[in-house]
Protein backbone atom coordinates (compact mmCIF):
# COMPACT_ATOMS: atom_id res chain seq x y z
CA UNK A 1 0.00 0.00 0.00
CA UNK A 2 1.11 3.24 -0.43
CA UNK A 3 1.89 6.01 1.85
CA UNK A 4 0.53 8.96 2.08
CA UNK A 5 2.20 12.15 3.97
CA UNK A 6 0.23 13.92 6.94
CA UNK A 7 -0.14 17.16 4.97
CA UNK A 8 -1.78 15.05 1.89
CA UNK A 9 -4.01 12.99 4.37
CA UNK A 10 -5.28 16.24 6.56
CA UNK A 11 -5.53 17.72 2.80
CA UNK A 12 -7.76 15.21 2.03
CA UNK A 13 -9.82 15.18 4.52
CA UNK A 14 -10.64 18.31 4.60
CA UNK A 15 -11.63 17.91 0.97
CA UNK A 16 -14.08 15.30 2.01
CA UNK A 17 -15.71 17.60 4.73
CA UNK A 18 -15.93 20.64 2.59
CA UNK A 19 -17.62 18.52 -0.10
CA UNK A 20 -19.83 16.73 2.25
CA UNK A 21 -20.66 19.58 4.04
CA UNK A 22 -21.78 21.87 0.75
CA UNK A 23 -24.52 19.28 0.20
CA UNK A 24 -25.61 18.83 3.44
CA UNK A 25 -25.93 22.61 3.13
CA UNK A 26 -27.68 22.77 0.11
CA UNK A 27 -30.14 20.09 1.23
CA UNK A 28 -30.87 21.84 4.10
CA UNK A 29 -30.74 25.57 3.23
CA UNK A 30 -31.39 25.42 -0.55
CA UNK A 31 -34.00 22.82 -0.22
CA UNK A 32 -35.68 23.79 2.95
CA UNK A 33 -35.56 27.32 2.77
CA UNK A 34 -34.93 28.83 -0.94
CA UNK A 35 -36.58 26.35 -2.76
CA UNK A 36 -39.21 25.20 -0.41
CA UNK A 37 -42.19 26.67 -2.60
CA UNK A 38 -41.67 24.99 -5.75
CA UNK A 39 -40.49 21.53 -3.85
CA UNK A 40 -44.13 22.59 -2.37
CA UNK A 41 -46.19 21.69 -5.65
CA UNK A 42 -44.33 18.11 -5.67
CA UNK A 43 -46.22 16.02 -3.03
CA UNK A 44 -45.20 12.84 -2.04
CA UNK A 45 -47.50 10.78 0.73
CA UNK A 46 -49.41 13.71 1.41
CA UNK A 47 -46.76 15.97 2.85
CA UNK A 48 -45.62 18.71 -0.08
CA UNK A 49 -41.67 18.14 -0.51
CA UNK A 50 -40.33 21.20 0.54
CA UNK A 51 -41.89 20.80 4.00
CA UNK A 52 -40.46 16.97 4.43
CA UNK A 53 -37.00 18.54 3.06
CA UNK A 54 -37.04 21.65 6.09
CA UNK A 55 -38.34 18.70 8.18
CA UNK A 56 -36.82 15.39 7.92
CA UNK A 57 -35.09 15.43 4.31
CA UNK A 58 -31.79 17.67 5.81
CA UNK A 59 -31.47 14.81 8.74
CA UNK A 60 -32.01 12.05 6.45
CA UNK A 61 -29.14 13.61 4.50
CA UNK A 62 -26.87 14.36 7.11
CA UNK A 63 -27.43 10.54 8.53
CA UNK A 64 -26.53 9.48 4.74
CA UNK A 65 -23.71 11.62 4.71
CA UNK A 66 -22.01 10.74 8.08
CA UNK A 67 -21.77 6.90 6.17
CA UNK A 68 -20.11 8.33 3.54
CA UNK A 69 -17.93 9.97 5.35
CA UNK A 70 -17.02 7.09 7.36
CA UNK A 71 -16.71 4.72 4.37
CA UNK A 72 -14.15 7.64 2.58
CA UNK A 73 -12.05 7.85 5.74
CA UNK A 74 -11.69 4.05 5.98
CA UNK A 75 -10.56 3.99 2.41
CA UNK A 76 -8.07 6.99 3.07
CA UNK A 77 -6.68 5.50 6.45
CA UNK A 78 -6.30 1.83 4.68
CA UNK A 79 -3.56 3.93 2.26
CA UNK A 80 -1.66 5.32 5.38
Amino acid sequence: MAKISKQKYWRKNLKYLVILLFIWFTVSFGFGILLVDELNQIKIGGFKLGFWFAQQGSIYVFVVLIFIYIYLMNKLDKKV
